[in-house]
């Protein structure tokens, strides 16, 4: 797979600016259980609260190591039978490249290197880009569950993607 791109551990305060043309983005926003942010105070202090405990995977996506932020990938642990949940997005000015579906293959990779058992992503059902992402990495649509989200646009069910450490792994044959 060709790389135009670099990934690299999120640095709060460092890509904070960068990323708050997404997380301070009302219309990419749409689909978070929270509204954008006001500010890129907030943006810095929502990615602080992301970092988890550094057993998980938080990355930006970027054109050159010390290039702004286009995007984020994360894979974290959920606590439970070596399960762990992605999730990605890019600003609005790098969409079109791919990035996100790219970058989250590299980081699936580096999640079952570490002991993912299985990776499930949970979707808004209306959010059809990120659903293309999952489908596209091979992940499975295993359930509907209706009504599963309070969120600052209402009520919304979730779409439940899976993809097991044996699964078939599409990246490896895309073309470079």
């Amino acid at each position: 797979m060709t790389r135009d791109f670099i990934v690299r551990p999120v640095d709060p305060e460092a890509d904070g600016p960068a990323l708050h043309a997404l997380f301070g983005d009302e219309e990419s926003c749409r689909y978070l259980t929270r509204p954008a942010m006001p500010s890129v105070a907030d943006t810095v202090a929502m990615l602080r609260e992301w970092m988890g405990d550094g057993t998980d995977i938080n990355w930006v996506i970027a054109d050159t190591p010390d290039g702004p932020a286009l995007g984020r990938v994360s894979i974290y642990p959920r606590g439970r039978n070596n399960v762990w949940e992605a999730a990605c997005m890019t600003v609005p000015a790098a969409r079109g490249r791919n990035l996100a579906t790219r970058a989250l293959a590299l980081a699936l990779d580096e999640s079952f290197r570490l002991g993912a058992r299985r990776i499930m992503a949970d979707v808004d059902p209306d959010n059809l880009p990120s659903a293309r992402v999952f489908e596209k990495l091979g992940f499975t649509l295993e359930a509907r569950l209706r009504g599963e989200w309070e969120v600052h646009i209402g009520i919304r069910d979730s779409l439940i993607y899976g993809l097991l450490r044996d699964d078939p792994r599409p990246w490896r044959n895309w073309p470079d």
